[in-house]
């Protein structure tokens, strides 16, 4: 897919390990004052709604601190007081994450990328993460499978620790892993579920529970496997699982997994009010990535 990198995937030859390296050159012995304690993190997205609640769970996490807030929105400006903090933070949003990673390369840190960026952006951003020695936890929900693959194998052959995280929520998580234990007791499911606003449906989280309950040896819903009709919701993979979304202004995002077996009903629910419930994920991935040398994908992999 990206045939024009290969040359460049070998990190001894490829220009941003060689401005690592020179950046660590620039310091000095006579400069260097020990590794900076802490976790360093870079915020890819800053002034996204995720990327500012992330700006301020970062400053109050324990063992972690802000080191750089990446985007092209707001330059200039403190990260801590677009995030509503009441002091600022004295870091400015920017818009050059190398000159970032170039500064935490020279303190020695221990440091990792946030990325809410953009598909099309992840690929590089990790990239250059990995050349100055930076681990990296992805969350951008509409990433191709194709990266993630791409993805895998450079950082296989960087040593490297990233993770890529369809959700960064714990409660999603967890109810994902206990519909695959009762998918194997039900042969009847239904996905239920609620959005405030029409986009992306059925939504990631619909579709990763499908695949997830999907190619294990069960047929759902046998009955109507093959009903055509709109009010039986949409068909996700070919196991028979349906997916039916509400859209209603004023619902908090939902999602509902009903199983069925002769005589009783057993419903799995996880509801999100706001962005805040991705934060404890958030900080749980940044602590464990940094111990990785490969690429992991999901967040179930650190609970």
């Amino acid at each position: 897919m990206r045939g024009h990198r290969d040359e460049e995937e070998c990190c001894s030859e490829g220009p941003l390990l060689c401005a690592a390296n020179a950046a660590a050159a620039a310091a000095g012995p006579e400069h260097d004052q020990g590794p900076a304690a802490g976790v360093q993190v870079v915020i890819v997205g800053a002034t996204k709604e995720i990327g500012r609640t992330a700006v301020l769970a970062v400053s109050k996490a324990r063992g972690m601190e802000l080191a750089g807030a990446i985007d092209s929105q707001c330059i200039g400006e403190d990260a801590g007081q677009i995030s509503g903090m009441d002091e600022p933070l004295e870091i400015p949003v920017l818009n050059d994450l190398t000159m970032v990673l170039g500064s935490i390369a020279q303190s020695r840190a221990t440091g990792v990328v946030v990325d809410f960026s953009e598909p099309s952006a992840v690929y590089d951003n990790v990239k250059q993460a990995a050349a100055f020695g930076l681990s990296s936890v992805v969350y951008v929900p509409k990433i191709e499978l194709d990266t993630v693959t791409e993805l895998s194998a450079f950082c296989e052959k960087a040593s490297m620790g990233c993770l890529v995280a369809p959700t960064l929520s714990i409660g999603s998580v967890l109810l994902q892993q206990a519909a695959i234990q009762a998918s194997f007791h039900y042969s009847n499911v239904e996905i239920v579920e609620s959005r405030p606003n029409p986009s992306d449906l059925p939504s990631q989280d619909a579709i990763q529970i499908a695949n997830n309950i999907s190619d294990l040896g069960q047929i759902y819903n046998r009955e109507d496997m093959d009903s055509s009709s709109p009010a039986r919701g949409q068909l996700l993979g070919e196991d028979g699982v349906r997916v039916h979304s509400m859209v209603l202004p004023g619902l908090v995002s939902s999602t509902s997994i009903n199983f069925s077996g002769p005589g009783e009903i057993y419903t799995l629910r996880h509801d999100v009010a706001n962005v805040q419930c991705l934060m404890p994920g958030l900080i749980l991935a940044i602590r464990k990535v940094v111990r990785l040398k490969n690429l992991i994908y999901g967040l179930e992999k650190f609970l």
